[in-house]
């Protein structure tokens, strides 16, 4: 049985294996960052976590900040040139172990959004919020970037339904191999991804 107590201790010691495993790593990337982006190496967001309840995602900063006549929050040229060699290869979800480490994540699941979206989903794409939030999901693995938010919401939902143990070792495997060939990843466009703007937009 593949219940979220035992998805839970999985989380907990992979997170924590990965930490020690990459912390060299993550030392240099916070140096290199804390340089780049003048003493702020981390991006530090609220975001809506299992049911709803909010916690503050880490990630590494690849952006500089937004200036006070700037409006769109997703623009790419924002995006320094360490940030985007870090979000080439996914670099910047490193820092999420921690949040699985604490408990706001799960290694696998439905990606946690912006706050704003939380009134926008109708009732089936509230179950994403059934579950802790990922760092990599079946949507990311299915296309991530590339495709739309209803099929997005519509990958999260069917993982909520359908989760179990081998379909997150295999949505680890993708996610893997998707980092390895860098699919699905916009730095090179204007934007990222427009921003979603409810089932009607």
């Amino acid at each position: 049985m593949y219940n979220p107590y035992i998805k839970r201790v999985f989380d907990f010691f992979l997170s924590l294996s990965g930490v020690l495993l990459l912390s060299p790593f993550i030392i240099i990337l916070v140096l290199i960052l804390f340089v780049v982006n003048k003493g702020k190496p981390f991006f530090l967001q609220q975001r809506p976590g299992k049911n709803g309840k909010l916690f503050k995602i880490i990630k590494f900063k690849t952006m500089s900040d937004l200036k006070s006549d700037e409006k769109d929050v997703h623009n790419v040229s924002r995006i320094t040139k360490v940030g985007a060699f870090i979000r080439k290869y996914s670099l910047d979800e490193i820092l999420q172990l921690i949040n699985v480490l604490k408990g706001d994540m799960s290694l696998i699941g439905p990606r946690p959004l912006l706050v704003e979206y939380l009134p926008l989903y109708n009732d089936i794409q509230k179950k994403r919020h059934n579950v802790r939030p990922g760092i990599t999901g079946w949507a990311q693995v299915k296309g991530r970037n590339t495709i739309s938010w209803i099929q997005k919401f519509e990958y999260d939902v069917w993982y909520v339904e359908n989760i179990s143990f081998m379909l997150d070792v295999k949505i680890l495997f993708l996610t893997l191999q998707k980092v390895v060939k860098k699919e699905g990843v916009n730095v090179d466009q204007n934007t990222i991804m427009p921003a979603w703007k409810g089932n009607n937009q």
